[in-house]
């Protein structure tokens, strides 16, 4: 097996949402913002390399919004989709799974695009993953998070004919990653638990969005059941500690992957480094 990551560019986003109830003056620290407010965040995927298949994990945002629907979000640094897996040697085309933590603007925009005004899969010969209780809820929005579940990215999948759903019961990627179920974020995201290099990997999606929200109480304004999330978070971070996880980070603008460590303040970072240094 072979991790790569893909970088899809930056984004920005308004620190008080993502950091909720948590006081600017402390989360600064780590995330600073700029005059506006906003923190600077990533948008990183993880390609995987088994066998005969090439696996994706989420898309990041993509580009066929409009320009101002997209400056919305302030996209900028050098990276996209298609670069950086031209840089790893593959295609599009090359992918055989996309594998989507969830239906977030920010995670499957790059999973549509739009070619002589028709939206269809960017990847075409891929078969698109994700499950019928996070589906359900993504293309019957509630009014809150309605505006991240945008039909242009999620409804061509399923028209496609190449989207598939995950067993929850089975909690398995076939035999190469097992899928953890959290739904304080969102209902039923996705977080794949890879073992790789004698080592376990959780690609922690927007359960931990970065570094800076390993402390219990920092948790976006974004996730729907925030006291679901604190009491998966806990869950997940004192099994972390405990068995030495890798937390390979989708929107940390600095670091990658981490572990984390107790202390008598609860569960901190620990070290952090590349995915290329494992």
């Amino acid at each position: 097996m072979q991790l790569h990551t893909i970088n899809t560019g930056l984004f920005k986003l308004d620190g008080g949402a993502m950091f909720g109830v948590v006081p600017k003056t402390i989360w600064q620290k780590t995330n600073p913002a700029d005059e506006q407010n906003l923190c600077t965040l990533a948008m990183r995927c993880l390609l995987i390399r088994h066998e005969n298949r090439l696996i994706l994990i989420d898309t990041g945002i993509g580009d066929k919004q409009s320009e101002k629907f997209l400056s919305y979000y302030h996209l900028h640094g050098d990276g996209s989709l298609t670069k950086s897996l031209r840089e790893k040697g593959f295609s599009a085309d090359d992918i055989t799974d996309v594998f989507l933590t969830h239906l977030h603007l920010d995670h499957v925009g790059g999973a549509v695009i739009s070619e002589n005004a028709q939206l269809k899969p960017a990847f075409k010969n891929a078969t698109y993953w994700s499950n019928q209780k996070h589906w359900d809820w993504a293309i019957n929005p509630n009014d809150r998070e309605k505006a991240s579940f945008l039909k242009e990215n999620i409804l061509p999948l399923q028209q496609s004919g190449q989207l598939q759903f995950i067993n929850p019961a089975d909690a398995s990627f076939t035999d190469i990653f097992l899928v953890r179920f959290v739904s304080g974020h969102t209902e039923a995201m996705m977080l794949p638990q890879i073992h790789y290099k004698n080592q376990t990997l959780v690609y922690v999606a927007d359960l931990i969005p970065t570094a800076g929200h390993i402390p219990l109480p920092y948790i976006p304004a974004y996730d729907m059941f925030p006291l679901q999330t604190l009491k998966e978070k806990k869950a997940f971070l004192e099994e972390a500690a405990t068995k030495n996880y890798i937390l390979f980070f989708e929107h940390d603008a600095e670091n990658e992957c981490c572990t984390v460590k107790k202390t008598e303040k609860g569960i901190r970072l620990d070290q952090t480094f590349k995915l290329a240094d494992i």
